[in-house]
């Protein structure tokens, strides 16, 4: 990840600025608890993320950050985990292909 397309230095423009949920309530995006109006409330929090032009750069941002909670980037916090572990494993796999 580059540090660089994360920078929130104020001389320079925001990522979030551009963001969708930018006008959206907070709350919609930490849904507490996995079940019941939880998961309604995350279906519409991605829905926000699907029709944001900085989604990607925002998901690179939590995963840099370690968010734990929330949605972010479109994903929940479930799937920020299953993505990190399946790149862990490919990177594992191709150092390996390289050492050999």
């Amino acid at each position: 990840m580059n540090p660089d397309k994360h920078d929130v230095n104020p001389d320079k423009h925001n990522w979030r600025e551009d963001a969708a949920c930018r006008d959206e309530d907070p709350e919609l995006f930490f849904p507490i608890g996995t079940t019941g109006p939880a998961v309604q409330q995350t279906a519409n929090a991605k829905a926000v993320c699907a029709r944001c032009p900085v989604r990607e750069t925002c998901l690179n941002w939590a995963l840099d950050n370690s968010r734990g909670f929330g949605v972010w980037g479109g994903m929940d916090p479930d799937a920020r985990d299953l993505l990190r572990r399946r790149t862990r494993a490919r990177e594992r796999r191709r150092d390996k292909a390289t050492a050999a």
